[in-house]
This record gives C-alpha cells, sequence and structure tokens, in this order.
C-alpha cells in the first residue's frame, strides 16, 4: 500500500503542478529534492511572484525511521517504527479576490522491532481560504467535495465538513480559518470499509482538486482590486499563519521528526500584517466574511 500510495501522490504532483502552470501563465515551479538523514526524504516545487501565484508549494515526501519520543508519546507506543508519506500544497494568490487553498492527502504506517506492520491509516482534505466572499465560489468548491465523498459513503461529507471546521478554528480568535471543505483522519480498515477502500476515497479526492479550485481561480484572478483590499489580505493572511504555528498538528509532526523546515514552513504567505485590535467596519464585505468565519455555514 506504501509504495503503491507513494507512486500516486508522485503522479498527482506532476498533474497539480502542470495545470497551475498553465493557470498563471508565467511562473513555474522550481524543484528541490532533499534527503532526510534518518531516512526518506521528498520533492518540493515553489511557484513565486507570478501573474496569479503569489507563493505556493505543492510538495511530496516519503520519511522512515525510529518514531521520536515526543511522536511516541502522541501515539502512546513504545519502541516504534514508521513509515510516512503524503501531498501537500498550499497556494497564496496575489489577487486579493483569489482564495489562499489548502490541500493534503497523507498514508501512515507503524512497525514494530521485528518490522511488521501494527497499525496504519490515511488521512488528508482539502479546504479554501477566501478574503472576499463569493457564495457561489464556496457553493462550487463544496460540491465538488460532496460528490467525492459521495461515491464512497453518504454520510462521509457531512462528517468530515464537520470536522474540517472544527480543526481549522483559531479558537483563540473564536473564528475559522477559512470557509472548510473536508479534513479526515487516522482512516483505518474496519468492517466494511477496507484499507483498499480508503486508497479509492483519498485518491478520488486528491483527482478532484483542480476541478474545485481552478474554475475559482479562473473566475477571480482579473477582477480589480485595491490597496485597501490588498491590505485585508495581508491581515487575514497573519490569521492563517497563527493557525499554522500555533494548532496545525502536520506542521507540529514534521518539526518533531526533524522534518525539512523549509518545506514545512512553505505554507507561511510571503506577506502578512497585524494590526493591532483591527475590525473591519459594520456592514462592509470585510464583515459579511468575518461573520461566516464565526458561523460556519452548510454550503450544499
Amino acid at each position: 500500500m506504501k509504495e503503491k500510495f507513494y507512486n500516486y501522490i508522485q503522479q498527482l504532483q506532476d498533474t497539480i503542478t502542470s495545470k497551475l502552470e498553465e493557470v498563471d501563465n508565467k511562473a513555474s515551479f522550481q524543484e528541490d529534492i532533499w534527503d532526510r538523514k534518518e531516512g526518506g526524504g521528498g520533492r518540493t516545487r515553489v511557484i513565486e511572484n507570478g501573474n496569479v501565484f503569489e507563493k505556493g508549494g505543492v510538495n511530496i515526501s516519503a520519511v522512515h525511521g525510529e518514531l521520536p519520543k515526543a511522536m511516541q508519546g502522541y501515539f502512546n507506543v513504545q519502541d516504534c517504527d514508521f513509515f510516512a508519506c503524503g501531498l501537500s500544497l498550499v497556494l497564496h494568490p496575489k489577487n486579493p479576490m483569489v482564495p489562499t487553498v489548502h490541500a493534503n492527502w497523507r498514508y501512515f504506517e507503524m512497525y514494530n522491532k521485528e518490522g511488521s506492520v501494527i497499525d496504519s491509516w490515511f488521512g488528508g482534505g482539502q479546504d479554501l481560504t477566501p478574503y472576499y466572499l463569493f457564495e457561489e465560489d464556496a457553493i462550487h468548491f463544496h460540491s465538488i467535495c460532496k460528490k467525492a465523498c459521495d461515491n464512497h459513503n453518504p454520510n462521509f461529507y457531512s462528517e468530515y465538513k464537520k470536522k474540517c471546521d472544527d480543526y481549522f478554528y483559531n479558537n483563540h480568535r473564536g473564528e475559522g480559518r477559512g470557509l472548510g471543505g473536508l479534513f479526515f483522519d487516522y482512516c483505518k480498515e474496519k468492517n466494511d470499509f477496507t484499507m483498499e477502500d480508503w486508497y479509492n476515497f483519498v485518491t478520488e479526492v486528491g483527482d478532484s482538486f483542480l476541478e474545485a479550485y481552478v474554475p475559482i481561480v479562473e473566475r477571480r484572478k482579473g477582477l480589480p482590486y485595491t490597496s485597501e483590499q490588498r491590505e485585508w489580505q495581508e491581515i487575514r493572511r497573519g490569521r492563517y499563519v497563527e493557525f499554522n504555528l500555533v494548532h496545525d498538528k502536520g506542521t507540529l509532526f514534521g518539526l518533531k521528526t526533524n522534518g525539512r523546515i523549509e518545506s514545512i514552513l512553505m505554507s507561511l504567505p510571503p506577506t502578512v500584517q497585524w494590526k493591532y485590535d483591527h475590525h473591519p467596519e459594520k456592514n462592509t464585505e470585510e464583515a459579511k466574511l468575518l461573520d461566516v468565519l464565526k458561523n460556519p455555514k452548510e454550503w450544499v
């Protein structure tokens, strides 16, 4: 399974980066191959200063070795080895009318010292973080998420949409990071769902990403914007940074397993603002977005 999924994410990285270069029509992804001294490595691809994407990355990795002590405590295990592979992407567009997007699809195995698999699971999801609210965009993104889920279980969308709203939430701010999407983790084999079934589900979600995001980019990338709207984008990017550095489990895992810092922090936007006690004026487009972030909606 680990070889099968790693082959899948290698191909998916190629598919996604090729399409995004076509959409940007200026910048191309720069590739960085790296090794992890404890075992494994990855292929980082970063795009910067494009027509559409100010900064973004589409990264894959496959790392293995002894599970660090900090993570043994987290998983409540002792003396284990692990393998983890996945694709992680974040795209920060230049135009504040185009939303930031994040996605991740991953597979994890743990082994005893004899080399036998003692646990394995899939995880992942995709979520949208706009700076200005276009309801048709939110509906489109969630509709594609729901379609991918419904092909495997009629309960998946509602369950994983709620988990996404709950997970990507800055509880110190009392607001969501964005408009959500899907979030699933610890997807393990059970009586009615094999690991092959989980593989089919996760890869369908991965395959749906471009359909969920690119039409939104195409609709919004040419819209005019003001310097004030750009400033709002940078203030909201600050909230994105806060979540990734304070709450995100993937960042924590990477830092505690001696992951590659440049790849882990690739998700951070290039320009950000933190204004003291900033609040948008009532009845503005900015306030409209904030209201939805504080009160998640059912989009489909």
